[in-house]
């Protein structure tokens, strides 16, 4: 035993196996499932190359090599860990970009490892282990011949993975779509393990891909109780003379998506198409807002606006890619995976029915603000393509009317620039994105720390408390704004719109029970929240039960207010709507529905109290086709241009 030397072969099998089994664990809650055998086989190939790296040098050189590769796999693992439990999907390298801006409060990151920290010390064992038994670790340089042999699998094994990729069956079919041509992070992930799905994410990130979209053969099954419900048909759709069969194009993207709006349905007309016509529009993205925020003696801006206007009961603000991803959402309507960010940035394509856009052809004057870094998240290129060219942040412009040192106060925000547009004789449309209530959540928020006295005796633990702190800033801000539209005549005729960009991701699921009202799930629950939708002149609550999300606000919004536009080109549909289901689509592929809710991870369906479906098989294939098709079209609107394709220059 005194003499013993592990083979470096077995050495990366033990420490590959360990490290994809917790991730695989960790992001997907699945072990034993068919991904198993995949992961074994798409593995095997870097296994061999660890191998044949750590025995081609002397015995020295290798050693090094060997902890050198142990180092760069165990920070891979603990970046897609921290990554994953910040932002409930894993890092792609297609955010490269988006990735050095989320990731730059180091006291986030810091808090976020000691919020997980049993994952993260899980993770690192291996490598620890290594540093102390790494003499036990055969380093001997291999022959030329056995170097050559090693070679020979190692290019046999990797070909040999393409022969799983042979669609001869549902499940290799799948597979084999999964691998090329379905943007599923965390399906990836589960069938095939980190590695490859790195593999995947890399030359896809150079070569692109081609993504799917679902055309059923059948008609999509739709619950008879939808189908039974009757629709305002005297008020017509929200819809454009378009005929997408008659449109043609050379790019079978555009032609995949045209394929795709011919089967879909515009949402109706409803009464309440048009009440804001010609009213004023304020629109909050408020940074960490969720419902948890809510209380009546605490925030009472807050409280008032979320149960008057219209009450939204069954909303969410689904989290993809912190505030970026939240407000690509509420102000596109369509889903923001990584990539689709990314080529919005780099691309910057005219988002025809983007909030700013659908309102300056009506002669609005439009405008939007930030109290922080003015080019965060590269909104100094992407505000314009939403359609604010009057935008105005900390570095161009507002730092010279306001503090913007760590933390701005939103309310400050309003108070320095109300005068931009209120007390103009024109329309106006006003996007304010807010920061105060950023986190880290702790005693180095300046802002938690001023209002930590209205908190401090909540039996509540210290994170939760100065989240809760930190919120008030923006009641304050609430508060501020409808002071100034009453001292300037606007208030009867503004609209105040409002939504958080993301649940507080930086608190664990257990922080946020402690002040929910009900238990919250880590992955659809964790973010329900509010969507402020607050008119002075609407004198009793007008409630609305039906799901919806972030992708919904915008063409509710363009509904209300009377706007023109085709609802079959958005995503998100107007909650208000009566002929449509709401439906609310997460990060990892999880929704839920009007009729219930359903986990990709565990692949199981929950039938709300209440509700009854006769195919409940056929409705979960329904809705995952209309998800995935979400995705999809999504990323080929960006990518193509599509609506300047369809709509015009």
């Amino acid at each position: 035993m005194k003499n013993f030397k592990i083979h470096p072969f077995i050495y990366f099998v033990i420490l590959l196996t360990y490290l994809e089994l917790v991730i695989k664990y960790t992001m997907t809650k699945n072990i034993f499932n068919i991904g198993l055998i995949y992961m074994a086989i798409f593995t095997l190939p870097f296994i061999l190359l660890f191998t044949l790296l750590s025995k081609s040098f002397p015995s020295k050189v290798n050693k090094v090599i060997n902890i050198i590769i142990t180092i760069i796999l165990t920070v891979y693992y603990e970046v897609q860990f921290i990554f994953f439990q910040l932002f409930s999907v894993p890092f792609s390298f297609t955010s490269l970009g988006l990735a050095d801006q989320a990731l730059d409060f180091t006291a986030i990151i810091k808090d976020a490892i000691f919020s997980h920290l049993f994952g993260f010390i899980v993770l690192i064992i291996p490598m620890i282990l290594t540093f102390i038994f790494v003499k036990r670790i055969d380093n001997s340089k291999y022959t030329l011949t056995s170097s050559l042999s090693f070679l020979g699998m190692l290019i046999v094994s990797y070909l040999s993975t393409y022969l799983f990729l042979i669609p001869f069956n549902e499940t290799t079919k799948y597979t084999n779509d999964l691998y090329n041509n379905i943007d599923d992070q965390i399906a990836i992930i589960d069938r095939f393990g980190l590695l490859t799905y790195t593999k995947v994410d890399i030359k896809r990130l150079f070569v692109g891909y081609d993504p799917e979209i679902i055309i059923e053969d059948e008609t999509p099954y739709i619950p008879p109780a939808i189908q039974e419900e009757p629709t305002d048909i005297e008020y017509g759709n929200n819809e454009l003379d378009i005929d997408f069969t008659k449109l043609t194009s050379n790019n079978s993207s555009i032609t995949k998506i045209n394929s795709y709006m011919t089967k879909q349905t515009p949402t109706n007309k409803t009464k309440y198409t048009g009440m804001f016509k010609g009213k004023n529009l304020i629109f909050i993205l408020a940074e960490g807002f969720n419902e948890i925020a809510v209380d009546k003696d605490r925030t009472p801006t807050l409280y008032k606006l979320t149960h008057n206007g219209f009450v939204f009961n069954n909303f969410y603000s689904p989290v993809y890619f912190s505030t970026t991803g939240g407000e690509f959402q509420a102000t596109t309507g369509l889903i923001p995976t990584q990539g689709v960010l990314s080529t919005w940035k780099k691309t910057t394509p005219t988002i025809k029915y983007a909030l700013g856009n659908s309102f300056s052809k009506y002669d609005y004057n439009i405008q939007s603000y930030h109290d922080w870094t003015y080019t965060y998240y590269q909104r100094n290129v992407t505000m314009e393509t939403l359609g604010f060219y009057n935008y105005m942040g900390c570095g161009n412009g507002l730092e010279k009317r306001l503090d913007c040192g760590w933390l701005p106060y939103d309310s400050e925000m309003v108070n320095q620039t109300y005068k931009d547009y209120m007390t103009k004789d024109k329309n106006f449309v006003t996007y304010y994105v807010t920061v105060s209530g950023h986190s880290p959540y702790n005693s180095g928020d300046n802002i938690g720390r001023h209002y930590f006295d209205l908190v401090e005796d909540l039996p509540y633990s210290n994170p939760v408390k100065y989240y809760l702190a930190a919120q008030v800033e923006l009641d304050k801000m609430l508060e501020t704004l409808i002071a100034r539209l009453e001292e300037t005549g606007k208030l009867d005729d503004t609209v105040i719109a409002l939504v958080g960009d993301h649940y507080p991701y930086t608190l664990t699921i257990d922080e946020m029970n402690e002040a929910a009202t009900y238990k919250k799930d880590s992955i659809i629950e964790v973010n329900r929240s509010n969507f402020i939708l607050w008119n002075n002149q609407i004198e009793e609550p007008i409630v609305v039960d039906k799901v919806g999300s972030q992708v919904d606000v915008l063409p509710t919004l363009l509904n209300l207010f009377g706007i023109e536009y085709d609802s079959r080109l958005i995503i998100g549909k107007d909650i208000l709507s009566t002929n449509n289901e709401g439906i609310a689509i997460f990060s990892n592929r999880s929704w839920v529905t009007d009729y219930g809710s359903y986990s990709s991870s565990s692949k199981k369906f929950t039938l709300k109290e209440g509700k009854k479906l006769d195919d409940i098989d056929a409705y979960v294939k329904s809705i995952n086709n209309k998800a995935a098709n979400s995705y999809s079209v999504s990323k080929m609107i960006i990518e193509t241009d599509y609506y300047n394709y369809v709509l015009g220059k």
